[in-house]
């Protein structure tokens, strides 16, 4: 069984969760048989579709953490019962030695995340990072030390680029 990776882009926006999870679904089909097993840091948005779509597949996922007070930060607006929902749902659960959420604990995590598979899906638009530890930050590191990438942006996909007052995310109902 193959483990696969996820990095991607937080905030979609419209009906990119839907055109996003059904990318990710295809791309999970075509390289993991019988079954995935995923490895997700089950941020909002890309993470937490990954691990939908991992499980509508039948598969099994494990959740990197970037530190101890990722649940509180990376879950807020109200999407608290679905991150809990997916984290009970996890094979195994690490946490980054952070105490708090930071881009430097973000980047931990993903680096971890890169040493324990075999590829890593990319829902990423393409664009240039901007901070550390964010998409393309990640890609960078995995394409450096040799990790196939499957970038995956659906044509019509978008992203919000500034950060909304109230984040809008998928809908947990819609995914399962």
């Amino acid at each position: 069984m193959a483990k696969i990776g996820v990095t991607g882009h937080v905030r979609l926006d419209g009906t990119t969760p839907e055109l996003v999870y059904q990318s990710l679904l295809s791309a999970l089909r075509e390289h993991a048989t019988p079954a995935p097993h995923g490895v997700t840091c089950l941020a909002d948005g890309s993470d937490q579709l990954f691990a939908r779509a991992v499980l509508a597949l039948g598969g099994t996922f494990d959740v990197v953490l970037p530190a101890g007070d990722y649940r509180a930060r990376a879950a807020a607006d109200g999407h608290l019962a679905s991150f809990d929902e997916l984290l009970a749902r996890a094979g195994s659960v690490e946490t980054m030695p952070f105490a708090r959420s930071s881009r430097a604990a973000y980047r931990a995590a993903s680096m971890h995340l890169l040493q324990r598979v075999e590829l890593l899906i990319a829902v990423w638009d393409g664009r240039p990072s901007r901070n550390l530890g964010d998409t393309a930050d990640v890609v960078d590191a995995a394409r450096r030390i040799g990790l196939p990438v499957l970038v995956r942006w659906p044509a019509g996909a978008r992203r919000l680029l500034s950060r909304p007052r109230a984040r809008r995310t998928c809908r947990q109902d819609s995914y399962s």
